[in-house]
């Protein structure tokens, strides 16, 4: 059976270990310098293809009403002429933008992102 040491024996263990209690803690330590993460090369990311779409308009009509459309038939949309349409990639809103001909061919004339760009797209 251990006998049990008296408080001056332990205060002289902690002494002669170099362990001393009564000292505080420096404020003045420095800080530890934060890790700056490596930069990562993420143009491989500008290799993967999305779905870009222009939404021009849209309407809701009665299933009646789609059934006495033929040739020739108008259907009214809920967009004015001349207001700026909907550009989607991969069928989240992405801009406003109006059609422009490039050279023969229909383009997008970007005029106002849609949030944060494509951050906002989860991308």
């Amino acid at each position: 059976m251990s006998s049990p040491i008296s408080d001056n024996d332990f205060d002289s263990l902690i002494n002669d270990a170099g362990l001393n209690l009564d000292e505080t803690v420096s404020d003045s330590a420095p800080e530890p310098t934060p890790a700056s993460l490596p930069q990562q090369d993420l143009s491989f990311f500008g290799k993967i293809p999305v779905n870009v779409t222009l939404e021009v308009a849209s309407t809701e009509i009665t299933l009646k009403e789609l059934m006495d459309v033929d040739a020739g038939s108008v259907i009214a949309l809920d967009k004015l002429a001349g207001e700026p349409l909907d550009v989607k990639v991969n069928g989240a809103l992405f801009a406003k933008a109006e059609v422009v001909v490039m050279n023969g061919n229909y383009g997008l004339r970007i005029v106002e992102l849609s949030g944060s760009g494509l951050s906002g797209l989860g991308v």
